[in-house]
C-alpha cells in the first residue's frame, strides 16, 4: 500500500501542476471565467490570481518558512506512512494526499515564490484555492476519520465479552 500510496500522491503532484499550467497559459492574470452561474447569482468561477502567502494570504512574503514547512511535513508523512504501511487503508492514502497537495504548491513557491490559485466558490467570501489546496484539505479530513474509524474499532476490541451468568439450580 506503501508503493501506491506514493504513485497516488506523485498522480495528484502532476495533475495539479497540470492544472495549474492550464490556468497560467489560458487565463490571463486577475482574469475571472464564469463557469456555473443561474440568472444573476455567480455560483463558481475560475479566477487566476497569485499568492505569495498561505490561506488568505496570511505570512505573505514568508517564502521561506511557507518552503520550509512543507518539506517537513512531507518528510514526516513518508516516513508515517511507511510507519504503517500495514495499517488502515484511508490513513495512507490521506497522508499521500496531504503529501501531494504540500509538495504541488512547494513546487510554485520554489519555481516563482508565489502559488497559483484559480478555483472561486463565488456564494461566500472564500480565498480563492488551487487543487493542491483541496488536496490537502480533503487528505487531513480522511485523516482525522481513520483516527475516528480506529478509535472506534479499538473501543469495540477492547471490551470484554458479555460475561454469562451460570445458575445454580
Amino acid at each position: 500500500m506503501f508503493a501506491l500510496s506514493l504513485l497516488l500522491a506523485a498522480f495528484l503532484i502532476v495533475t495539479d501542476q497540470v492544472l495549474k499550467a492550464v490556468v497560467n497559459s489560458k487565463i490571463e492574470l486577475g482574469k475571472v471565467v464564469e463557469v456555473i452561474k443561474f440568472g444573476d447569482a455567480k455560483i463558481f468561477s475560475l479566477t487566476h490570481i497569485r499568492n505569495s502567502g498561505a490561506a488568505w494570504s496570511i505570512m505573505s512574503g514568508k517564502t521561506w518558512f511557507l518552503v520550509s514547512l512543507p518539506i517537513l511535513v512531507c518528510i514526516a508523512g513518508i516516513f508515517y506512512m511507511y510507519k504503517v504501511r500495514k495499517g488502515s487503508k484511508l490513513e495512507i492514502v490521506s497522508v499521500a494526499m496531504i503529501i501531494a497537495g504540500g509538495v504541488g504548491n512547494l513546487i510554485d513557491r520554489v519555481r516563482m515564490h508565489e502559488v497559483i490559485d484559480y478555483i472561486k466558490f463565488e456564494p461566500i467570501d472564500f480565498p480563492i484555492f488551487n487543487f493542491a489546496d483541496i488536496c490537502i484539505v480533503l487528505g487531513a479530513i480522511a485523516f482525522c476519520l481513520s483516527i475516528v474509524i480506529s478509535d472506534i474499532k479499538k473501543s469495540k476490541s477492547d471490551k470484554p465479552d458479555k460475561i454469562k451468568v451460570k445458575a445454580d439450580a
